[in-house]
């Protein structure tokens, strides 16, 4: 277990298996920042995953987590790896030997690691303190003031309790979850005035209660930024995913003012993703989550803006201006727009799978609802990546996953990596030519029904959990009759808009659209919402870049 006292203090964490060297470490670190630091000592690295997640919930800091790279069960790369997504912002410190040098710089590029010690490290005075004052001093230049956690209190069968929840964990906001049917959640409705009929509610750390809030008052109370604080950009980004990121990092870093504003979460579909492992400088793959949120830090960092829970519904041409029009009436202007509105999974048209959505049918990986399919069967509709990722990261704990298959092998649709990693897992199966006929339950889902598409044959089995990816829609209905789209409603851009050697309806300039450029010059699409895009989290980010550099010529010109 982890040991450690004066919880108010921010954290130095230090991890080793060897009780010896563990309490060593922990002893050197008091001995100089004992007086300003609360040092907690972890002898696995399971139990100081459990310290960090407990320090989380409680609103704790933590500046830097020393990690031994050689020990059981999990070694210090894959700790830090997983101590990245509840402390990102911590300083990380790999202790090797001399031997496991080579693995300590390949952890660079894995989690970001900061140094890389080599035991022993006597006398301390020369060799590990100067390296713990650089990074103290490095955290503490930035801004990390606690972050009160906010609690949420719903049913497990909850559909708006399980939006809320991967609403604010695809944020980044800190909460901590309480059935309804617990004594502290019996507590927190009490202390509220309601009861189990309206769900959830949202108790924010300032201790506001919020019954059954929708996503953008709930962005607002839990500290997201939702407004604008101008009224005219260089450059407005609509849609966070890869693409979308991509263009506000190039953006903002290229002096451009930019604001990238998101509907739901960023990251998109890939921020979603358990693993993503043919991302380049990833050898051992990235989560969605970890990249999204080192894209996000990375575009404010160079000072763009990020909205949150915006609902963009329309696009206007006024003279040199590009304006967006949100749900609420409200709008901003600027010079350049980028569509990076990426695609949604496609619903599932078979009976009772509508009613039965957010309580046991989802869509996407949902990654809150993993935890909770623990020694469960586990059904998985798709074939391409995503529904492969989500098939390993499930099978982690679920007693079987299935995928469900329409056509006739995996390999028309998914990587061969990841086809050969469902081979080798021992509780995932794969059936082919197979689709759900209808989904069954009370209040949550109980059987499904499948059908062999090429003889008819029917099945009745028990499933709980069912995730759902098949095929892709644009979420670009909003630009019907500005923006030019193909019959499925990806946007049309480029040398595409020229096929006939023609430039489109209305186009008044003396030159053809840039590559990226809709038919509304100043207007660019990146990632999954142009037609014809290749569907991968490289060539997004790539295409965000690329559209960066087009807004530059195009204002160049302008």
């Amino acid at each position: 277990m982890a040991q450690g006292t004066e919880a108010s203090r921010t954290v130095i964490l230090t991890v080793d298996d060897d009780p010896g060297v563990s309490r060593a470490v922990a002893r050197d670190l008091r001995r100089r920042y004992g007086e300003g630091y609360r040092i907690v000592r972890a002898e696995s690295a399971q139990s100081a995953l459990e310290a960090l997640r407990e320090l989380k919930l409680r609103g704790d800091l933590v500046a830097v987590i020393v990690a031994d790279y050689r020990m059981p069960q999990m070694n210090g790369i894959e700790f830090l790896e997983q101590a990245l997504d509840v402390y990102p912002a911590a300083r990380r410190v790999l202790l090797t030997a001399y031997a496991d040098t080579n693995a300590a710089i390949d952890a660079i590029n894995v989690v970001d690691l900061d140094h890389y010690l080599l035991k022993p490290w006597d006398p301390p005075e020369e060799k590990l303190y100067p390296v713990l004052d650089d990074l103290l001093d490095a955290w503490r230049a930035a801004d990390h003031r606690p972050v009160p956690i906010t609690k949420v209190v719903g049913h497990r069968w909850s559909a708006r309790s399980s939006g809320v929840r991967e609403f604010l964990a695809r944020n980044q906001v800190p909460y901590r979850w309480y059935s309804c049917d617990e004594p502290e959640g019996r507590r927190l409705l009490a202390a509220a005035g309601q009861d189990e009929q309206r769900l959830p509610l949202v108790v924010t750390a300032d201790g506001t209660a919020l019954v059954e809030p929708e996503d953008p008052e709930l962005a607002d109370r839990v500290g997201l930024a939702t407004t604008p604080t101008a009224d005219f950009y260089d450059l407005v980004v609509i849609g966070g995913g890869p693409a979308g990121l991509g263009a506000a990092v190039y953006g903002a870093s290229e002096g451009l003012r930019t604001v990238l504003v998101e509907r739901t979460a960023t990251g998109g579909q890939a921020g979603q993703s358990s693993r993503i492992e043919n991302y380049l400088g990833f050898p051992d793959g990235v989560s969605g989550s970890q990249l999204t949120d080192r894209a996000r830090r990375q575009a404010t960092k160079f000072g763009a803006e990020i909205l949150t829970a915006r609902d963009v519904t329309g696009l206007e041409v006024n003279g040199a201006a590009r304006t967006v029009r949100f749900s609420d009436g409200s709008a901003v202007a600027a010079h350049c727009v980028i569509l990076a509105t990426g695609v949604t999974y496609r619903q599932l048209a078979a009976p009772g799978v509508e009613d039965l959505t957010g309580c046991g049918v989802f869509y996407g990986s949902a990654l809150t609802e993993a935890a909770a399919c623990q020694g469960h069967d586990v059904y998985i509709v798709g074939g391409a990546n995503s529904a492969g990722q989500a098939a390993m990261h499930l099978a982690k704990g679920a007693k079987s996953v299935t995928l469900l298959v329409r056509g006739a092998s995996l390999s028309d649709s998914m990587s061969h990596y990841l086809i050969q990693q469902i081979t080798d897992a021992p509780n995932i199966s794969v059936r082919t030519g197979t689709v759900v006929e209808a989904a069954h339950g009370s209040g949550h889902l109980e059987q499904l029904t499948l059908r062999d598409v090429e003889s008819g044959h029917t099945e009745l089995v028990d499933a709980q959990w069912m995730f759902v990816f098949i095929g892709a829609a644009p979420l670009t209905d909003w630009l019907d009759g500005t923006v030019l789209r193909d019959d499925r409603g990806f946007i049309v851009a480029g040398p595409d808009l020229t096929a006939d050697g023609r430039p489109p309806a209305g186009w008044e300039l003396d030159r053809p659209p840039y590559h990226l450029e809709t038919n509304v010059p100043g207007v660019f699409v990146a990632g999954d919402a142009r037609a014809e895009s290749a569907k991968r989290v490289a060539s997004a980010v790539g295409e965000g870049a690329m559209a960066v550099m087009l807004v530059h010529r195009y204002l160049e010109q302008s």
